[in-house]
């Protein structure tokens, strides 16, 4: 056949299977569109997860009547003022999303300028014009997209379900609305609003944060590190959650580049290197950060869907990034997440919690001491026999709570109580057996009183040789003392790892790798950073690299298998993970084995002297894991918890 021109039609169906991959793909375009129009509210109405009906309203700056049949040709845009593709400052700038998504739907665009009387529409129905002609409508412009896809059937084929399209289109504008924070935006899908986020005042880092609380959760504003770094002309801004806040899937982190969503494998690697020493290969940290660079730095004419984007210096980028969060990180200290005091106040209030019983349902024992129980009943609890309940117990609780005479001038002993409650005729507080620790070590308790003021407070107890339990000046602290420990003589060991270098061992003969040329020109020029990590290599001609040492922490290793993922990782994503976690790996397994262990016995003196080490090591509020070193309650949570409050 002889070469011919396509038809407009044809040619712009072709474009929509580029730019209009799905309902939401068609969303975030009109979107797009709506924040470049300078819109302050976005309102988006779906139906059949936007397969039957897409309206986008804003209150944007409009388009005049002569500008809506320019606006759906093809390559028509408002956004290239001097026509160079490398200096791009919005969102939408091809031209070809009107006239794509016209094309395949049935689409009437309703607009009006601030200084019109009246508003103008314009319809397309398979890429078929007509208009435009007027119509009513305030400042703004409404955009109605029905019956997607309705002009090429097979596409229909492809779409999913009605909630998975949903979903796509919800996490939209998710990350727009994370991007603008200044602009509201509402989601309605016929039932119910499914998305309604309003327009944040005041600073614009506080604007972000309550935007990133609305989509992210309370959790996430609350354990949030701030960022804010810069290097080279490129900043970079957001917030960062705690390590001990993670997820098993990196749905939660959102990456932004210049106010444009994106999703690139370089700035993810970036962010798992940061989060290296403080989360499990499975387990991903909760963040969302903001890349601004000059336009001419940044290429976004990558993919056709503005997803993906390309640095000129990539190398800088990524190191501003492993940078901020790792300093962030840093000066976290030994903070964790308030979601662990969280779960442990929710797992206290469960369900079938003593407390929740209704009186008739608790178990009844006389004034003088506990009921008997006959025994262990299926459930697991005990089968109590019914005591008739005594009158005036109000009274004598409140009698019992009251602090006696003899008790209020002084402290309440550590040990050694006196007189059990079994034995006990009445409810009232024993009296202070001599020789308590208040008499005996009144230096001791002067110590005691003032170490409450430190973050994490004076040791008092060690629970089933395992736990710390230490007091402050507004709660408690529970520390595990194995997983606190074995922290802190990790990150001895990074920093004398970092003074001395990793040691390294000899191969006697030099293990011959073969790859791709391009795999081993990647490793040889990085053979420096791998050096650090004690694994030397060289070139061995084209496609072959020559391991000369191994770091000797990983004792007998497959150089073969570990070369060659190296090689992978420096084609994907530019790093050097891999080794990284294996030497890692061995110092963590040598640090739990050199760490306290559980069951261990402490004295007052090592409790206080571990709690006084976790303060000043930075991240000492995780383990290498990123599980909770210590869980802290607040006095006015457990006053809670007792209906004090």
């Amino acid at each position: 056949m002889a070469i011919r021109r396509l038809p407009d039609q044809v040619i712009n169906r072709i474009a929509a299977g580029e730019v209009v991959e799905r309902p939401a793909s068609a969303v975030k375009e009109l979107v797009e569109n709506a924040i470049d129009a300078g819109a302050s509210r976005v309102d988006i109405t779906i139906r059949e997860g936007g397969r039957s009906l897409i309206r986008v309203v804003d209150d944007g700056c409009g388009m005049s009547p002569e500008e809506l049949p320019v606006a759906i040709e093809r390559h028509a845009t408002s956004k290239l003022p001097d026509d160079d593709l490398f200096f791009i400052s919005t969102l939408g700038f091809r031209g070809e999303a009107l006239p794509s998504i016209g094309s395949v739907s049935r689409m009437t665009i309703t607009s009006r300028t601030e200084d019109a009387s009246e508003a103008w529409a314009i319809h397309i129905e398979g890429g078929v014009v007509s208009g435009p002609e007027p119509a009513s409508g305030s400042k703004g412009t409404r955009i109605e997209v029905r019956d997607l896809f309705f002009a090429t059937p097979a596409r229909l084929k492809f779409m999913r379900s009605e909630r998975a399209e949903t979903s796509a289109v919800i996490d939209v504008l998710q990350r727009l609305s994370m991007a603008h924070p200044g602009v509201s935006f509402t989601l309605n899908d016929g039932n119910r609003d499914r998305l309604r986020v309003m327009g944040k005042q005041g600073d614009f880092l506080d604007q972000r944060l309550k935007r990133l609380g609305d989509i992210m959760g309370r959790e996430f504003a609350e354990n949030a590190l701030p960022i804010d770094a810069e290097r080279e002309g490129i900043r970079l801004t957001g917030f960062a959650g705690l390590p001990t806040l993670n997820r098993g899937n990196a749905m939660m982190q959102f990456l932004f580049v210049n106010g444009r969503p994106v999703k690139d494998k370089q700035l993810t690697g970036a962010v798992r290197a940061a989060y290296m020493d403080f989360l499990a290969r499975d387990r991903h940290p909760m963040l969302a950060l903001f890349l601004e660079t000059e336009p001419r730095a940044v290429d976004v004419n990558v993919h056709p869907a503005k997803t993906e984007v390309r640095f000129r210096d990539a190398a800088s980028v990524r190191g501003l990034i492993v940078g901020a969060l790792k300093h962030a990180l840093a000066e976290a200290g030994h903070r964790a997440s308030t979601t662990v005091s969280q779960a442990a106040l929710g797992a206290i209030k469960s369900e079938g919690d003593v407390a929740s019983l209704p009186l008739s349902a608790m178990p009844q024992r006389p004034m003088g001491g506990f009921s008997r129980y006959s025994g262990r009943t299926g459930g697991g609890s005990y089968n109590y026999q019914a005591q008739p309940l005594n009158t005036g117990m109000a009274e004598q609780a409140y009698q019992f709570q009251a602090p006696s005479a003899a008790s209020q001038n002084q402290p309440t002993p550590n040990s050694d109580i006196g007189t059990s409650f079994t034995d006990a005729p009445t409810f009232e507080p024993a009296a202070p057996a001599s020789g308590s620790y208040a008499e005996t070590n009144p230096t001791m308790d002067q110590t005691a009183h003032q170490l409450q003021s430190y973050p994490l407070g004076a040791a008092r107890a060690q629970l089933h040789e395992t736990y710390i339990v230490a007091q402050t000046d507004t709660g408690i602290v529970l520390v595990d003392q194995h997983a606190a420990h074995e922290r802190l003589v990790y990150e001895r060991m990074k920093e004398a790892m970092a003074e001395t270098g990793v040691a390294r061992q000899g191969l006697l003969i030099p293990e011959i790798v073969e790859m791709d040329e391009e795999a081993a020109k990647a490793l040889v020029d990085r053979s420096e950073d791998l050096e650090k990590f004690g694994l030397v290599l060289e070139s061995f001609g084209p496609g072959a690299v020559a391991v000369r040492e191994t770091p000797s922490l990983l004792g007998e290793v497959d150089v073969q298998g570990l070369v060659k993922d190296l090689a992978d990782e420096f084609m994907d994503l530019g790093g050097t993970f891999s080794l990284k976690e294996k030497v890692e790996e061995v110092c963590g397994t040598m640090a739990c084995h050199g760490s306290v262990r559980s069951g261990r016995r402490l004295s007052l003196e090592e409790m206080n002297a571990l709690l006084r080490q976790m303060e000043a090591t930075p991240h000492s509020g995780q383990c290498n894991h990123g599980r909770p070193t210590y869980v802290e309650l607040a006095l006015s949570d457990i006053e809670k918890l007792f209906g004090r409050r």
